[in-house]
């Protein structure tokens, strides 16, 4: 008889797996280019690890020129250590203009920068050089692209324009980055984003760019660092809008660049504070000012604090000590890192500290609960195997567990509520609490809708599972109608969403603009006149399709209901969107079933004990669920997939458990559109 052994890691494993232990992962990997360590690149390197750890590991990355986009997304304690900051080179070409005009690309600024940060704290950057060179690369001129997502259908990207190296967007906090250098011919070079929670600490680093080109939100701490500028408008900008004790501190720092560059700028709430820095002589006469394009200082006035700072060739006026005016004058030497971050974290010592309001903040135990249900695409499921995901019940910790471990999975759907449920909650909790978890959640939930949508502006069931039907554009249970109510409440900062990321603004003003146009595309034509629409399309043709074997094409008295009040929604509707409206309406006027009503009965002999029937009812109004392509006939299909003209004809499976009349354009007629009518001008169809 054949024995196979088994090698003792997998008996090692299967032995601490058996004591609920889990097997130790390695703490340390190396990366090569040249083969000769664990992985040839860092993406490896880094993937090959697993997200949560009690201890920080590290990527120890040999020298050599790596040609790779970097992303880290749901990684926390890990420390990206390099041989020799020159030594190890990390480069990769991206215009931010370039990246908004692919159709890929509708996630905003994720995946921009030569390395991108999300959802991962404490992060460490070592002797590492980030390099985007795309304005390097590029020809002299600006040049011409099509760009579906421009209004006219075309951008002109210039090699000056905005070019990331690092972005860090929320949930990237507690970052240290210790002896790197970050380079790009552009603005934007180094963007660490989290404008509720976000903590940046830089320490004897070289940056390089041009507008803005050091530019965090929230906290940032810089000391012995480099600033070489690229531009005569600013090196330097700031978010505080978050919080009023929000600043960023340059200490000890120099700033050199380009004939009659300037210091900095700030569009919204901002406080910077610069100590001992030194600025080269043929820097602007120009203080730190506020931008003409951005809401400025409206709340807590200008602050702008220096204190040792000098220029060679002589000061500027506005460089004079002025810590006095600040709020609690402090004092020159009590500015540390420490202090800037308020006691909370200590990049020094690595110290993380809650601070009082933080420890006492409300918690919403629903809202949590929805974090650890999120997938890491950013949608939620809407069932688990075959148990629908409910927030009502305690989670144990073998659960949760469970939860951390499964957020890879592919099931995200926006079907039966599922994601727009959720960020809606998430929204008004964040609302609420201000838990920047909360908002971090809404806005990844957010780009999770905008990243599924087709490029056609359809929306699929599930993403990004296309399999089977799960990949028809769905109007079904108003999938694609909730998803786009979402992104048009994002678009126009309605509350609860008006506190979000403004770069998700234009976005989902895009996106909105996509789904009415597929909305258009797909509404169904009968002999010329615009009627309704189906509960599902394929993809490519737009023509009706099938679902489940009970769902076959057909015109959707349900559904179509929905549509039509989203379009009713648009402030100053075109013609052809008023066409829309009007056809689905004189369509339901005229597929309505009179002096009929759907009753459900006690039926014992029954499967379900129970059943659903049309009986006669005068004066009673009802509609279909499914109507028949071209003729217009109501339609009952059970699971045969065989079509029925009466409802009894079907099974009692189907009659008692699916709804197959309602009385859903009702409302709609009597109340909807008479009072859109008088909004927009007209006279109401009969």
């Amino acid at each position: 008889m054949k024995t196979t052994a088994l090698r003792l890691p997998g008996l090692l494993s299967l032995l601490l797996l058996s004591l609920g232990l889990q097997p130790a992962q390695a703490q340390t990997v190396t990366v090569a280019p040249d083969g000769s360590a664990d992985y040839r690149t860092i993406q490896e390197a880094i993937n090959s690890l697993p997200d949560l750890a009690a201890k920080p590991r590290t990527v120890l990355i040999k020298n050599g020129t790596y040609h790779e986009k970097i992303y880290l997304d749901g990684k926390e304690k890990l420390v990206l250590k390099g041989q020799s900051e020159a030594g190890v080179v990390l480069t990769y070409a991206q215009a931010r203009d370039l990246w908004t005009c692919d159709a890929n690309a509708t996630a905003g600024d994720w995946g921009v920068a030569t390395l991108n940060l999300r959802n991962s704290p404490d992060i460490t950057l070592e002797n590492l050089s980030v390099i985007n060179s795309y304005g390097f690369d590029a020809a002299a001129g600006p040049v011409t692209i099509d760009c579906p997502t421009a209004p006219t259908g075309q951008k002109t990207v210039s090699k000056t324009g905005h070019q990331m190296a690092l972005r860090a967007l929320p949930g990237a906090t507690r970052l240290v980055v210790r002896h790197c250098t970050f380079r790009a011919l552009g603005g934007d070079t180094v963007s660490p984003w989290d404008t509720e929670a976000g903590a940046y600490y830089f320490q004897d680093c070289t940056m390089e760019g041009g507008v803005d080109f050091y530019c965090p939100r929230g906290w940032a701490y810089a000391e012995n660092c480099r600033f070489i500028c690229h531009s005569k408008e600013a090196a330097i900008w700031h978010d505080g809008s978050g919080s009023r004790d929000s600043k960023t501190v340059l200490r000890n720092c120099t700033f050199s660049g380009d004939d009659g560059f300037k210091l900095g700028r700030f569009h919204r709430e901002a406080q910077f504070y610069l100590i001992d820095c030194r600025f080269a002589e043929n820097m602007a006469d120009a203080d730190i000012y506020h931008a003409a394009s951005g809401p400025g200082a409206k709340q807590w006035g200008r602050r702008v604090y220096y204190a040792g700072c000098h220029r060679a060739g002589g000061d500027y006026a506005w460089m004079k000590d002025n810590l006095a005016t600040a709020e609690g004058a402090p004092k020159a030497r009590e500015i540390t890192a420490a202090w800037t971050f308020g006691g909370r974290w200590n990049p020094v010592t690595g110290v993380v500290r809650l601070a009082p309001a933080e420890a006492t903040a409300p918690i919403d135990t629903i809202a949590e609960k929805m974090l650890l249900y999120q997938r890491a695409i950013g949608g939620w499921p809407k069932a688990l195997g075959e148990v629908k995901v409910s927030y009502a019940s305690r989670l144990s910790a073998a659960a949760r567990a469970g939860l951390l471990d499964s957020k890879h999975q592919n099931d995200a759907t926006i079907d039966n509520d599922a994601t727009t449920r959720e960020i809606n909650y998430l929204a008004q909790a964040f609302q609420k609490t201000r838990n920047p978890a909360y908002r971090q959640g809404v806005e990844n939930g957010i780009r999770y809708l905008l990243k599924m949508q087709y490029a056609n502006g359809g929306f699929p069931q599930f993403y990004p599972d296309l399999s089977s039907y799960h990949g028809e554009i769905t109007y079904n249970d108003d999938a694609m109608i909730r998803a786009l109510t979402v992104l048009r409440q994002v678009a126009r900062q309605q509350s609860p969403f008006a506190a979000l990321d403004p770069e998700l603004v234009p976005l989902a003003q895009a996106a909105v603009a996509r789904g009415v146009a597929s909305i258009l595309r797909t509404q169904y034509v009968s002999q010329g006149q615009p009627t309704a629409w189906a509960a599902q399309y394929d993809p490519v043709s737009l023509l009706p399709a099938k679902a489940r074997a009970f769902e076959l094409p057909s015109l959707s008295g349900e559904e179509s209901v929905s549509i039509v009040r989203f379009l009713m929604d648009i402030e100053q509707p075109t013609a052809a969107e008023k066409a829309a409206i009007e056809g689905a309406v004189q369509w339901f006027e005229k597929v309505k079933m009179l002096n009929v009503a759907l009753k459900e009965i006690a039926a014992p002999k029954e499967p379900k004990g129970r059943d659903r029937i049309i009986v006669p009812a005068p004066g009673a109004v009802l509609w279909a669920r499914f109507y028949e392509l071209g003729t217009n006939r109501p339609i009952y299909v059970g699971r045969d997939s065989q079509v029925h003209y009466q409802l009894t004809e079907i099974e009692n499976e189907r009659r008692a458990g699916y709804l197959y009349a309602g009385t859903w354009p009702a409302e709609l007629l009597a109340q909807d559109y008479p009072a859109w009518v008088k909004r927009v001008g007209g006279e109401a169809k009969k």
